[in-house]
């Protein structure tokens, strides 16, 4: 299994990002997480509480957050079904589901931090218009830094276009692909 995995803070351009990448090479595509509770829900797989559950009492939760009063989970399924057709785009938020997604799915991962000043930060969370502006400031100054990721990008600094090649050509390097 290979993929990515696009660590950074809310409004470090992950979304943008992968949509960029999607454009530059089709085998790339977002993991939908699943979400239960309200929000975004347009890259997210919404389900109820017992269907989550359900996926718990099946060892299928990989990582699970909670987060501007919703869960989020990484299913250990959904990510190996989607890695048979192409390479997923997995965003993280939180440093510690790194290590557990590379130890419970083992294979090639990119992992790649995504990281902006927080005033260009600031700045695309209001343009979002999401209203939830105070939850996602508090959570971007909670990202904490990541010291071992195989590539980091300043969003504040490049376009998403230029970091989609970036982390593409990134990708090619470290599996040997030749993804371009």
């Amino acid at each position: 299994m290979q993929g990515i995995l696009l660590y950074g803070p809310p409004a470090s351009g992950k979304s943008t990002i992968t949509r960029e990448i999607e454009k530059l090479d089709g085998r790339f595509a977002l993991f939908r997480k699943i979400k239960v509770g309200g929000g975004r829900s347009a890259e997210y797989r919404v389900v109820d509480r017992s269907y989550l559950e359900d996926l718990w009492s099946r060892g299928e939760v990989v990582w699970e957050n909670y987060r501007y009063d919703a869960c989020y989970v990484v299913d250990r399924r959904g990510v190996v079904e989607m890695a048979k057709g192409g390479f997923p785009v997995v965003h993280l938020g939180q440093k510690e589901a790194i290590p557990t997604i590379t130890e419970a799915l083992h294979g090639q991962w990119l992992i790649v931090s995504l990281t902006c000043p927080r005033g260009i930060a600031l700045q695309r969370i209001v343009d979002r218009g999401t209203g939830d502006t105070r939850a996602r400031v508090k959570a971007w100054d909670e990202t904490e830094p990541l010291e071992y990721a195989d590539l980091t990008v300043d969003t504040g600094a490049v376009t998403a276009q230029q970091a989609a090649a970036e982390i593409i050509a990134a990708f090619s390097r470290r599996s040997g692909d030749a993804a371009s």
